[in-house]
């Protein structure tokens, strides 16, 4: 390593330590917390954030913004959109929440995670802003507020003419809904963080439907009625233009394999690659293409096919459906509810039968981790269950999830540590089996490390770095709730 890099990596771990250090309460109130306190405090944040973006002479306004949510999909809708206005000729911002293995994921230009210093050198200007504002008489700011605080200045000062934000959890009471977007984008409603967003789907998709701003048109790929019906009169109160794309009347997936998937856009005949395995991608394809076609006063004129093509090929995100060996095939997928788990399942297969499925499983205990282990079950051969680190979030009891799918007919183990059940699951494979990685983004990003450093991908300013590490850091692999 070069002295300069040794300095950015220094650099990068001082912001990224600074960060983490605002961290003060679990990021979800306590069981059984009543809603109305949950939105006061969500409302409160809000205002803070917003009070805070005014010191900063309210960067979030020098760009156009595209707001993304939904409760599967948003990640990858918001990846493609980005690639595709980068196609276009536009200087592109991206914001993704949480990140996977190392902070920069969560601020991209261009495709390209932010460099480290660089990374640094905004979060000590946001940090000084924020000294300044407490002596003041402001409120030190929160963990997730100081974050999207730092990306809207980051933005501004990489001088981007487009963001693209994904929402972090709900989008009502979301911190990113202090933007005011020309476009926003629900790709799905499903049951989760059902501590802040309550219960049912029609609860779930009010909060979703709150990042639908007036006047600006909405698109959404919701399948289920009740929330349709939810987004559809907001929209309405809104008086903005929704476009609700439909399987085989908007668009068709043609096929799903290990290159990729392959999506027709049904009005203009065209056929698009994405070069992300599952089904489920083309719905997230149609969503993103459909928001840059509904952007208007552009510039350089409407978006094109060749642009959308351009940018379609270029999206990849790291850990949703992510194939990063062959023989043994492994596979790293962050879902974390039925819905997802139930998605991955099905387009497994999709990828070539193996002799053999080992799944390495592991939840926060805030998820339905019960449910998403019957489906493990169903799906695997064997399962070594393990406990995914988040910095103030319980994981879910390994050994209730090991008896669960015991007891639905199929062997697991425990094995405490991600890295080391990573390891376990490649001794233990053969050439022709197939090793699954899933049930926590958290578990995820610790995994990963083995094939993908995190201080590599942050030197190369990529997920994926040239050099595949092939062995695990010394870090312990805890991260942040976000």
């Amino acid at each position: 390593m070069t002295a300069s890099g040794a300095t950015a990596l220094t650099r990068y771990h001082w912001a990224a330590g600074f960060i983490n250090g605002l961290i003060q309460a679990p990021p979800t109130p306590a069981p059984g917390t009543p809603m109305e306190e949950v939105r006061a405090r969500a409302r409160a944040r809000m205002e803070r954030l917003r009070a805070f973006l005014s010191v900063l002479g309210n960067p979030q306004e020098r760009y156009r913004i595209a707001h993304i949510g939904g409760t599967s999909g948003k990640g990858s809708t918001a990846a493609m959109l980005a690639g595709i206005l980068h196609a276009a000729g536009y200087h592109t911002g991206l914001h993704i929440s949480p990140y996977l293995q190392v902070e920069t994921e969560k601020l991209q230009i261009n495709g390209r995670l932010i460099a480290g210093d660089r990374f640094a050198d905004y979060v000590e200007h946001v940090a000084a802003a924020m000294e300044e504002w407490t002596r003041s008489g402001g409120q030190r700011l929160t963990y997730g507020e100081f974050w999207l605080a730092l990306v809207l200045w980051a933005f501004a000062q990489e001088r981007v003419e487009f963001a693209v934000i994904e929402v972090g959890a709900g989008g009502r009471f979301d911190l990113t809904n202090v933007v005011r977007s020309e476009v926003a984008v629900i790709t799905s409603v499903g049951i989760d963080h059902v501590a802040t967003l309550g219960h049912t789907i029609p609860e779930i998709a009010w909060h979703k439907a709150g990042i639908i701003k007036p006047g600006r048109p909405a698109i959404t790929t919701v399948d289920d009625p009740a929330a349709l019906d939810v987004i559809r009169h907001e929209a309405e109160e809104q008086g903005a233009p929704l476009t609700h794309l439909v399987p085989e009347r908007d668009f068709r997936v043609l096929s799903s394999d290990a290159t990729g998937t392959q999506v027709l856009d049904i009005a203009s005949g065209t056929v698009f690659h994405v070069p992300m395995p599952g089904e489920f991608q083309g719905a997230n394809a149609a969503a993103a293409i459909a928001a840059a076609r509904a952007l208007g006063d552009l510039p350089r004129g409407p978006i094109d096919n060749a642009a959308i093509a351009a940018g379609l090929a270029a999206t990849r995100f790291p850990g949703r459906m992510e194939v990063v060996q062959e023989r043994p095939r492994v596979v790293l997928d962050g879902a974390h509810n039925p819905a997802k788990m139930a998605s991955l399942t099905r387009n497994l297969d999709r990828l070539g039968r193996p002799r053999r499925r080992i799944v390495v499983f592991g939840s926060l205990d805030s998820h339905d981790y019960l449910t998403m282990a019957n489906l493990v079950a169903e799906a695997a051969d064997e399962v070594i269950v393990t406990t995914p680190m988040a910095t103030q979030r319980a994981a879910a009891d390994a050994r209730v999830l090991a008896d669960a799918i015991m007891a639905a007919g199929r062997p697991a183990e425990v094995v405490a540590e991600p890295r080391d059940a990573i390891v376990a699951a490649l001794e233990r494979a053969t050439p022709d089996d197939e090793i699954v990685a899933t049930g926590s983004l958290y578990l995820v990003g610790a995994v990963r490390e083995h094939w993908y450093r995190g201080d590599d991908i942050v030197l190369a300013c990529s997920s994926w770095p040239p050099q595949r590490s092939g062995h695990t850091n010394n870090g312990s692999g805890s991260r942040a709730g976000t």
